[in-house]
């Protein structure tokens, strides 16, 4: 790990008030080393540690990408009841996910228009709207 990687990396877990461990530096590298926003599962998160030689455990990234999220430094986009990614991108925008390769994307948001939310039930209030626009390959006609 370079000493930028581990600068950038060490600042944003210090973002959200969190211990820089071993292993929660080397994931915050593997997500937000480079400086870009990226959208992982937690099993291709964990591909990417075990190619970069990094010693954690599956569990071990599922437990820490969700304390990421709950510390703000991810949002967790939910596609299907099976399938989740984790965003390091966090303001309001919407995401394509595409079907063919399930990978899941930025769309813009310059035309996106929500003209209005149902009223919360009483006593809660809207926290997050997750857009999420699936894409399939058109059919060819004959």
């Amino acid at each position: 790990m370079t000493q930028a990687t581990q600068d950038r990396s060490t600042r944003w877990l210090a973002q959200g008030g969190l211990r820089p461990t071993r292993q929660r530096l080397a994931l915050a590298s593997l997500l937000v080393g480079d400086g870009e926003n990226r959208h992982v599962t937690a099993e291709s998160l964990f591909a990417s540690a075990v190619h970069a030689d990094e010693k954690v455990s599956l569990a071990t990234v599922y437990n820490t990408l969700r304390a990421f999220c709950e510390a703000g430094l991810l949002n967790e986009v939910v596609v299907d009841g099976a399938r989740s990614y984790f965003d390091t991108r966090v303001d309001d925008h919407p995401h394509f996910y595409w079907e063919e390769t399930h990978a899941l994307t930025d769309a813009p948001a310059d035309t996106l228009e929500i003209k209005g939310l149902p009223e919360a039930p009483e006593g809660m209030q809207v926290s997050r709207v997750d857009v999420v626009i699936r894409l399939r390959r058109a059919a060819v006609a004959p």
